[in-house]
């Protein structure tokens, strides 16, 4: 895609507030407005599309085998590769949502890829972001668990391993939030040669618990900032942190929710969420702007409408891999095939990070930190985020990246 000056790019919507600006909203969306939305927040970077400097950074379609197969991807490349420099860092977006979520952390990791003489890609998933919107059907039978699972993981891990592949990658660091810290697992176990490190930001899917105190419904809250100022910012997931965080977690669980027993069997029946915002025709820009500026009440005003307008276009654009969840996850975000229970076949360095004010269970990180470790693998880590939630990458960007380049640098022992 080639770079738009500055000036050439239009200015965001004004979040919705009114029926006729939904209706303005829903047909602006498409290919091209989406290209716009993404770029608004990567030229916050300065050297996005700069053809010189210490770092350049550029959108890439980077084209698969199978013909209208293609992966959206942000190149960030320092000009002065080292000799030494270390794999790569591979940024991995969760469930619906896009490359453009990381647009605060980039700047962090280019400053890395510059002093390390390396580079960082961020990548839209096979059918979402603004990645080939091709057709995801599943073939296993629905009674066949691990057959299903098996499925829709290789939708996503086989076409990442066919993108490395296409960018000449030996190895790469992965840096996967969410559902993308879930499919960063499944690929090292799948490819173990080609990842140097896992660094997963609140990850779904880890716990084995039927009873986890996990509640997707919580998404749609912004989390609390901490009253006491003087809270470290990072702090190592200790088992009472743990337990404090889950103890959270159940209290906001316990609240009767008819919203929670719709998700649930709309999630087993094989609907999407943005399914369901896109069925509302017009309203599908006003829930989507309530959703950007309350879950991400922490960022400016012109970057909540910025993060609306990438949203609304990645969101209404054709449904694909978004339909993989139910296949993956049971209602309340617990995986058929729980990673606890497979982690322990890892080699290489792990880090689970998670915010203090998270609905994922921390405890997932911490049984499967203590499997690593019990199988010989000593180079794991869990840590809690202060004044961050599920998007802790968001909701306290200075802490993760300083977290995230320590991690990125650390040797193991």
């Amino acid at each position: 895609m080639a770079a738009l000056a500055p000036s050439a790019l239009p200015p965001a919507r004004e979040i919705p507030s009114a029926f006729s600006a939904s209706v303005r909203s829903w047909w602006t969306v498409g290919e091209k407005a989406s290209a716009v939305a993404e770029e608004r927040l990567l030229r916050r970077l300065p050297f996005f599309g700069a053809d010189s400097g210490p770092v350049v950074a550029k959108s890439l379609r980077v084209d698969l085998a199978t013909p209208k197969h293609y992966l959206n991807t942000v190149a960030i490349t320092s000009t002065s590769p080292s000799p030494n420099a270390p794999p790569p860092a591979v940024l991995l977006h969760g469930y619906g949502a896009g490359l453009g979520f990381f647009f605060m952390n980039l700047m962090s990791l280019a400053g890395w890829a510059n002093k390390r003489g390396t580079s960082v890609y961020a990548v839209d998933w096979l059918g979402m972001g603004r990645s080939a919107r091709v057709p995801f059907v599943m073939k296993a039978s629905r009674k066949d668990t691990h057959a299903r699972v098996t499925e829709a993981e290789a939708f996503f891990i086989d076409s990442l391993e066919e993108w490395r592949e296409k960018m000449k990658l030996e190895q790469m660091t992965l840096i996967g939030h969410s559902l993308g810290g879930y499919f960063s697992v499944a690929y090292a176990l799948k490819y173990p040669h080609r990842v140097n490190k896992l660094i997963l930001l609140s990850p779904a899917g880890v716990p084995r618990d039927p009873n986890a105190t996990t509640a997707p419904e919580r998404e749609l809250e912004s989390p609390p900032t901490s009253s006491n100022p003087s809270t470290a910012s990072i702090e190592p997931a200790t088992q009472q942190k743990v337990d404090e965080i889950r103890a959270e977690q159940s209290a906001a669980k316990a609240r009767p929710s008819r919203t929670r027993r719709l998700f649930m069997h709309l999630w087993e029946e094989g609907w999407s969420p943005f399914q369901v915002v896109r069925s509302t025709v017009f309203w599908g820009p006003l829930l989507i702007g309530k959703y950007s500026s309350r879950r991400f009440s922490g960022l400016t005003e012109e970057e909540t409408r910025n993060m609306h307008d990438y949203i609304l276009n990645i969101t209404l654009a054709k449904g694909s891999g978004e339909y993989c969840i139910s296949h993956i996850l049971s209602p309340g975000a617990i995986a058929r095939m729980p990673l606890v229970d497979r982690v322990a076949a890892l080699k290489i360095p792990v880090t689970f990070i998670y915010g203090d004010h998270d609905w994922m269970d921390p405890q997932g990180g911490e049984d499967s930190v203590d499997s690593l470790r019990k199988s010989g693998n000593g180079n794991c880590r869990s840590y809690i985020v202060n004044n961050a939630g599920h998007h802790v990458y968001l909701d306290n960007p200075e802490a993760v990246d300083s977290l995230v380049v320590r991690e990125l640098d650390r040797v193991p022992s």
